[in-house]
């Protein structure tokens, strides 16, 4: 029998900064200890969110990997391992056939000793997933606020025609309004988006058909 735990954090700035990986890690020692088990290999999966099934994470699918029928897989919280409902319960399933105990220390240990502690594991997993549903619909509401400002939302760079100020906000750029101005002169004229996309090239503007159809249109 092999023990492993696994533990994650969602962002790059979580991993380089070291938040919370070493309070996990401590965590899965302190219960491994508690319980007489030895952890052969603690899995740590830095900077990727908890929204992308366990099967598709480099860490996650190192995991499932190496397990063999009577492992235990250890972890400190639900959310780290699953984040979907569905995710949570087909993996469990899976595992459960396969052999392989799961231990979640927010839920009190192995997930599979009872009926009860299954139950509780399936709407904890069902939460978890309400909660990111939630915190989907804020950042998107948040999204929605900043893009009626005016401001810019991150990306290569802000729309044709603009650049980035001080404080996010969308600040017209000059030059480039012209040549906003001058493709819409074009345009009534009758000219191609291609003859126009041609044009502005040739003031240093490197825009294809599509991106003068977008700011066109706008």
């Amino acid at each position: 029998m092999s023990v492993y735990g696994y533990c994650r954090v969602s962002t790059d700035r979580q991993a380089n900064e070291g938040e919370s990986l070493g309070v996990q890690e401590r965590q899965l020692l302190g219960y491994a200890t508690m319980q007489g088990m030895k952890l052969d290999r603690v899995f740590v999966e830095r900077g990727v969110s908890g929204s992308i099934p366990l099967a598709e994470r480099p860490q996650g699918a190192a995991l499932l990997e190496a397990l063999q029928s009577g492992d235990v897989v250890v972890s400190p919280k639900l959310d780290r391992v699953f984040r979907s409902a569905l995710d949570a319960l087909q993996q469990t399933e899976a595992l459960r056939e396969h052999g392989v105990s799961l231990h979640f220390l927010d839920l009190g240990g192995d997930i599979a000793g009872n009926g009860l502690s299954r139950l509780f594991m399936t709407i904890a997993a069902a939460f978890a997933e309400l909660e990111r549903d939630r915190i989907q619909e804020r950042i998107s509401q948040v999204k929605r606020d900043q893009r009626a400002r005016g401001r810019f939302l991150g990306g290569t760079r802000p729309p044709f025609g603009f650049r980035a100020g001080n404080g996010g906000e969308l600040v017209p750029d000059e030059t480039e309004q012209a040549a906003i101005a001058r493709a819409r002169r074009l345009r009534g004229r009758g000219k191609s988006l291609r003859y126009i996309a041609a044009k502005l090239a040739s003031d240093g503007h490197r825009l294809n058909p599509e991106s003068v159809r977008r700011f066109l249109a706008r």
